[in-house]
């Protein structure tokens, strides 16, 4: 196996987990799935058709229509590793998307999170 085992992992596995990180602290479906479509470019019907084909973590990346430009502003510290530190670039989207979701469960505003 060339790259982590979570490239490999079906993204349909990893998005309940999201969800449920963000409504433990009262953040919403549709909010998560905003913050996924903001980074990754997908719309609300391409996502939820990468959910149901459940493609792995590297395909949902790799087929994102338009990554956003804004990503590089997404800094700090998920699991103990700085997101603007990570080598691999599949994994830095990772990380970027993760960083996302802590923020949205930590109660930061939707238009911080999204760089606007």
């Amino acid at each position: 196996m060339t790259g982590h085992r979570i490239f490999a992992t079906p993204f349909a596995k990893i998005y309940p987990m999201y969800v449920q990180k963000a409504e433990r602290k009262q953040r919403t479906k549709t909010e998560v799935d905003q913050v996924i479509c903001w980074l990754t470019g997908y719309d609300a019907d391409g996502l939820q058709r990468q959910i149901d084909a459940s493609v792995d973590v590297e395909a949902f990346f790799a087929q994102a229509p338009a990554m956003h430009p804004n990503r590089m502003l997404i800094k700090g510290v998920v699991c103990g590793i700085r997101v603007e530190e990570v080598e691999d670039p599949l994994m830095r989207e990772i990380r970027h998307l993760d960083k996302l979701v802590d923020e949205l469960a930590k109660g930061k505003p939707l238009d911080r999170i999204l760089r606007s």
